[in-house]
């Protein structure tokens, strides 16, 4: 059974305050009524009271509202083929619609309501371990795609973005999605971000991405927050705001160009390891218990090129990567098939 989605939120409100859409659905039901009424008050001629032989004004409107909802008691009747057919192509077709249009009406602000409500607390309470992605613009469409192919379930994604079109290529992914602002402590609250295993943060604007950043942080103090600026001055204000790795993807792409001046492959393999597409790939992991006390060198699982301790970084060739300790975490290069290159 496919897993259900957070879409309550997809659909963009309407502008049109509650009352007034009421209204307008209540207008239409009233001048359809008013339509029928007038030409059965025209062609008055052709119908039969059997009550007392006169078809009164009042009349007309009985036979109107009787024959609209079907009730039929029989006291009035249309006699004339011209009376028949009326009722028969014409109110019969508006009483279709009335129908339709207060079904339509019950459904949108009463059974649709309940329903998203229903599903999205459903959905809530099955969100765990989840990676909520806040904006879905070039960035974050990438990751999420990036994400999948490294084989994370579109289910444990959960995708907060303000525009209607982006939610749906992100629905379309099979990704929970969210319409709603990601500053906002409510919607943080609505996707379950205590709950989140990381959160990818891709606004578009740095001080909108910083200030995701700074909530998020504020609702979950241990959650890993990946958050990209395009500016070298954010950087600073987006660690401060909580971010656990801040991305610039411009001073990224210049050590890019600057290695490949002269060093034809080097892009290459950079790209072969940032890319799920590549033969290798970077991971890391904690350390595993029968390779505590020996050297980073000696890992079976790949080929280790760093350790984290103390939330310090070491390099292979530092003498801390001679003897790992139970609370390393080791980064290391691998096949995609998990092999050792």
């Amino acid at each position: 059974m496919p897993q259900p989605r957070l879409s309550s939120a997809l659909k963009r409100k309407s502008g049109l305050p509650l009352w007034l859409a009421i209204g307008w659905r209540v207008a239409g039901v009233m001048a359809l009524l008013g339509i029928a009424i007038g030409v059965h008050w025209f062609d008055r001629a052709g119908l039969r009271d059997s009550y007392d032989g006169n078809v009164s004004f009042l009349d007309v409107i009985y036979f109107t509202m009787i024959s609209i909802t079907t009730t039929g008691y029989g006291d009035i009747a249309p006699v004339s083929e011209r009376a028949r057919m009326f009722d028969a192509l014409v109110v019969t077709p508006i009483r279709i619609f009335v129908v339709l249009l207060f079904l339509g009406t019950a459904y949108n602000f009463v059974l649709k309501r309940t329903w998203e409500k229903w599903r999205m607390a459903l959905i809530q309470r099955n969100l765990h371990d989840h990676i909520v992605v806040a904006g879905f613009g070039t960035t974050g469409s990438e990751a999420v795609d990036e994400l999948i192919a490294r084989g994370t379930r579109p289910r444990d994604i959960v995708v907060i973005e303000n525009n209607a079109e982006a939610l749906a290529r992100a629905e379309a992914l099979g990704c929970n999605v969210l319409q709603g602002d990601a500053t906002r402590d409510a919607t943080l609250e609505d996707v379950k971000l205590d709950r989140a295993a990381s959160m990818i943060v891709a606004a578009g604007r740095d001080d909108t991405s910083i200030l995701i950043t700074l909530t998020a942080r504020h609702l979950s103090a241990n959650l890993p927050i990946s958050v990209i600026v395009r500016a070298e001055d954010n950087e600073l204000p987006a660690r401060a705001a909580g971010a656990t790795t801040v991305i610039n993807p411009v001073s990224f792409a210049g050590l890019l160009l600057a290695g490949s001046s002269g060093n034809q492959h080097l892009t290459d393999y950079m790209m072969d390891l940032a890319s799920v597409r590549g033969r290798i790939s970077l991971t890391e992991r904690q350390v595993h218990a029968d390779e505590i006390g020996r050297p980073l060198s000696a890992i079976t699982t790949g080929l280790g090129v760093r350790i984290y301790r103390d939330g310090n970084p070491y390099a292979f060739c530092d003498p801390e990567c001679a003897a790992l300790k139970a609370e390393d975490t080791i980064v290391e290069i691998v096949r995609r098939n998990g092999d050792k290159p």
